[in-house]
């Protein structure tokens, strides 16, 4: 008797558990943390989209003019990403804004800028994102040639053996770091370059070079001081991170460095099996986080955002799991994050000045970019 009556009771406590399993997938709710709210989406993203069009855009169709081109290139290509077509009033006169500063060597940028790397491939990857129509082929072919020409390498006097080799800094001269790399790469697959053109695979060593992870690739002194498989700034001229270093000398690691690493070595056609990826995935895991941007706290946390969607997005990994086995809907939580930050009016602000995220209409471009990777049918190759 006393046998049946335990049988009965697992029977009935397997009933009650299957009827609430059956509850739950049935609740729409109990799966909205696994799925991007469509309506939440586009809710955020209007209200972004609205701040920009009719409190961030100048006349002219700049934003932010003081300091360049390149929020205007960033926000232009956010509304792109979001729908806006090249003919849309927005959208066309800040491109026809943006040919005006086509130079004659093929860079895109303004008159004596000190920025010609980052501005010119920013205008490329807009540029690319108007051209289904093939209108600025032409223009996209000449700014490629451009960026590839101001790669550090033995033009410059550096071989393969110094650690400028392959990098790209904010102009000529300017010295190389991973940032404009990242762009500089990025701008070349965009303009039809495939992961073994030979200006990408120079970026990729010095891309390597960033890493914390000790291997043939990667002979720098800062190395093996801090193996974590992170990225940081510039090993180039006695080494750079911004999140400072180790008691060792080493080069502290940092959340937007390492995800625009990632995104460098995937471009340039490493696969998963690489020591190099798998480091930085690695990383990633175990640092996975918005709450900051990791290393660095509050500074620079828009463009982390950003560099963040972008990355998961060509990795292709949805959900990610961290270090611990979680499960980590990233576009779920990406959007639930940018919702809580958006202000009042639309934009979005970071506390923290550094890196200009002072500036609404930066900070505002940075997180409609960053929601266009949420959309899981969004495609890292745009």
């Amino acid at each position: 008797m006393r046998t049946n009556r335990t049988g009965l009771m697992s029977c009935a406590v397997a009933l009650i558990m299957a009827v609430a399993a059956n509850a739950l997938a049935a609740d729409p709710a109990a799966t909205a943390k696994t799925q991007v709210d469509p309506q939440q989406l586009q809710k955020v993203v209007e209200r972004g989209i609205e701040f920009l069009t009719t409190k961030g855009q100048a006349a002219d169709g700049s934003y932010s003019a003081p300091v360049g081109v390149g929020v205007t290139c960033l926000a232009t290509t956010a509304l792109l990403r979001h729908g806006r077509g090249p003919d849309d009033p927005a959208v066309a006169k800040s491109l026809k804004l943006m040919e005006s500063y086509v130079q004659p060597d093929g860079g895109i940028y303004v008159k004596d800028s000190f920025v010609k790397n980052y501005e010119t491939g920013l205008a490329l990857l807009l540029f690319k994102e108007a051209n289904a129509d093939k209108r600025y082929d032409a223009l996209i072919k000449r700014a490629d040639g451009f960026l590839k020409g101001i790669q550090w390498n033995e033009e410059e006097g550096h071989d393969k053996s110094s650690f400028y080799y392959g990098g790209a800094g904010y102009g000529r001269k300017a010295r190389p770091d991973l940032s404009n790399t990242s762009f500089l790469i990025e701008a070349l697959r965009a303009a039809g370059n495939g992961p073994d053109d030979p200006n990408i695979q120079m970026a990729l060593i010095f891309v390597s070079r960033t890493q914390n992870l000790e291997t043939e690739h990667n002979t720098t002194p800062f190395a093996a001081k801090n193996p974590d498989g992170g990225f940081y700034y510039t090993p180039a001229a006695d080494g750079e991170s911004f999140a400072g270093t180790t008691p060792e000398g080493g080069l502290r690691s940092y959340g937007s460095m390492t995800y625009a690493g990632l995104k460098s070595l995937i471009y340039a056609g490493l696969t998963r099996d690489d020591p190099r990826v798998k480091a930085a995935v690695t990383w990633i895991r175990r640092h996975y986080t918005l709450k900051e941007n990791p290393g660095l706290g509050q500074q620079g946390l828009f463009y982390y955002y950003h560099t963040f969607a972008k990355t998961l997005d060509v990795l292709g990994e949805d959900p990610l799991k961290d270090d611990q086995g979680a499960e980590r809907y990233w576009r779920v939580e990406l959007l639930d994050r940018l919702s809580e930050l958006q202000r009042e009016d639309g934009s979005w602000i970071n506390s923290e000045k550094r890196w200009m995220e002072d500036d609404p209409n930066l900070v505002t471009a940075y997180a409609l970019l960053a929601l266009s990777y949420c959309r899981p049918s969004a495609g890292a190759s745009k």
